[in-house]
């Protein structure tokens, strides 16, 4: 048996217990005390990526939703731009992407264009999109999509007014 002496911000402890018991106990505190310094909000990142993977748009080559036909990447073609890694169909649709990625990306950073006008997150998706003015817009479901088509001008007026800032909240 030994003495544990803890002090953990004031608050002293001592107790008698195992090693094992001991290293239990130390182990917790430092989880603790750890988890107390962490900030209660972080950023979101600039593109939407599934927690699963880091693929933009789902893996789905963004310059073929400007020819009208989203076609899903391949896994030997991938370009990695704003530490989010961009699948291609094609050479000549990646070589055309790393020529002005701006150009191909879709708004927002693939948040569905939707909640970014109501000033909210939420994913987009690939199977719900738009090309308006040479910009690509995902948005999250048909349903969503239905609404955004309705009066797309001034949901990208409002889109526009809470990007890219709606990533720091």
């Amino acid at each position: 048996m030994r003495e544990l002496h803890l002090d953990a911000g004031g608050l002293y402890i001592t107790c008698r217990f195992g090693d094992s018991m001991r290293r239990l106990i130390l182990g917790l505190m430092i989880v603790i005390l750890s988890a107390a310094s962490v900030p209660a909000w972080a950023e979101s990142d600039p593109i939407y990526t599934s927690w699963r993977n880091n693929k933009a748009v789902g893996g789905y080559d963004v310059v073929s939703f400007f020819s009208g036909k989203p076609i899903i990447g391949n896994d030997a073609l991938t370009e990695t731009y704003m530490g989010a890694v961009w699948y291609f169909s094609t050479q000549a649709n990646r070589d055309l992407f790393k020529t002005n990625p701006e150009a191909f990306a879709p708004q927002y950073g693939g948040y569905c264009a939707w909640a970014i006008a109501k000033n909210k997150l939420a994913r987009g998706s690939a199977k719900h999109w738009h090309v308006e003015d040479g910009k690509l817009y995902l948005n999250f479901n048909k349903k969503i999509k239905k609404r955004w088509d309705k009066d797309r001008a001034e949901f990208i007026i409002q889109a526009d007014g809470y990007w890219p800032e709606i990533l720091e909240d």
